[in-house]
């Protein structure tokens, strides 16, 4: 899969649905999974063309932070199909 991904870190579940919510709002993205890591922290992900990706971490990030703590957040533009193997399994049902 050549579709960029998204990925935002937050403290606590409700940040993390906020920015699911707003991520989806904002761009043509899809939400791809999400990992509840421990101590809190859940990691929302998405894919999408990778302009659309970058928006909508960014708004995600931004409305996360109105709610909660944003831990992290990063758009790996193409990742390396060696990388799905790593990812939640509903990330790899994405593929085309």
């Amino acid at each position: 899969m050549n579709n960029a991904l998204g990925m935002i870190e937050t403290k606590g579940l409700v940040a993390s649905i906020e920015a699911a919510d707003q991520m989806v709002k904002a761009a043509n993205v899809t939400l791809t999974g999400q990992e509840k890591i421990g101590s809190g922290l859940v990691t929302v992900m998405i894919r999408g063309d990778v302009g659309a990706v970058k928006a909508a971490v960014d708004a995600g990030v931004q409305a996360a932070e109105g709610v909660g703590e944003v831990v992290s957040s990063y758009v790996i533009p193409r990742p390396h199909e060696e990388v799905e193997k790593i990812l939640p399994v509903s990330s790899n049902s994405d593929a085309e």
